[in-house]
């Protein structure tokens, strides 16, 4: 089966400035990837790339066997890539229902007027939410929410959109361990429903607890990208350091 995703060679220069070096990475259907490196590796880089944020300085995207070369983040979401970065842009002041919908709100025309169709929007969160078993309720404001309810509506929102790719920056960073393990079993649903989720985290347990392969980016290049049964957190470290050059 060819790969959802295959980039090969991806360079990104800023100025003098090589953030990226030659990438080659390929993504399979409903796989799990982890993404791993210290700050300055260029992770963030390369998800921008997929995210359309930033193009390419060199190097050819393919999405489903079609050459893609993005032009913004609008025709990334168009292709089917969405991103869950990790401040999750969400509006306090809202329900989890509109954040879900926000952007893309369900109206209904009362004689020549148009209104926000609460309802309907609030029935397809409460299904989106009950698809990722979540206690997540859709009319509760956001403000109000713990760490891993807010995961589960920025999930949700990507989910709206039935993605192919799903880029998740830190989801576990600054959240209780209990809210960890819920995260964690939101991407499961995510993966098990046929999404493709990359998950960019410096946490070695939720990579290795979840994620089928690990992906590892040093000063730019890809140092390793192997089964994460094939290898350890400590050779991960390691190559993470710098203390093991390439596996």
């Amino acid at each position: 089966m060819q790969p959802l995703l295959q980039l090969t060679g991806i360079n990104k220069r800023f100025g003098a400035i090589e953030a990226l070096a030659g990438i080659d990475i390929s993504l399979g259907h409903g796989e799990v990837v982890g993404l791993m490196g210290d700050n300055g590796a260029g992770k963030s880089t390369l998800v921008k790339i997929v995210a359309g944020n930033f193009a390419p300085s060199s190097g050819e995207m393919v999405l489903d066997g079609e050459p893609v070369r993005f032009d913004g983040p609008l025709a990334a979401r168009n292709a089917g890539i969405e991103v869950v970065y990790q401040d999750l842009a969400l509006c306090d002041n809202l329900s989890a229902s509109l954040n879900i919908f926000l952007g893309r709100e369900v109206t209904r025309k009362v004689g020549p007027f148009r209104f926000l169709d609460r309802r309907a929007m609030a029935r397809r969160a409460a299904e989106l939410f009950s698809e990722l078993k979540t206690n997540t309720v859709p009319g509760d404001l956001v403000k109000s929410m713990s760490g891993g309810q807010r995961q589960a509506v920025a999930i949700a929102r990507t989910r709206l959109a039935d993605p192919k790719i799903v880029l998740m920056d830190e989801p576990t960073a600054a959240i209780s361990v209990r809210q960890v393990a819920e995260v964690l079993e939101l991407i499961r649903t995510l993966s098990r429903a046929g999404h493709t989720v990359v998950l960019i985290s410096h946490r070695m347990p939720d990579v290795f607890s979840i994620c089928d392969r690990v992906i590892v980016l040093r000063r730019g290049t890809k140092v390793a990208d192997k089964p994460v049964a094939a290898t350890s957190p400590e050779e991960v470290t390691g190559l993470i350091t710098g203390a093991i050059e390439t596996a």
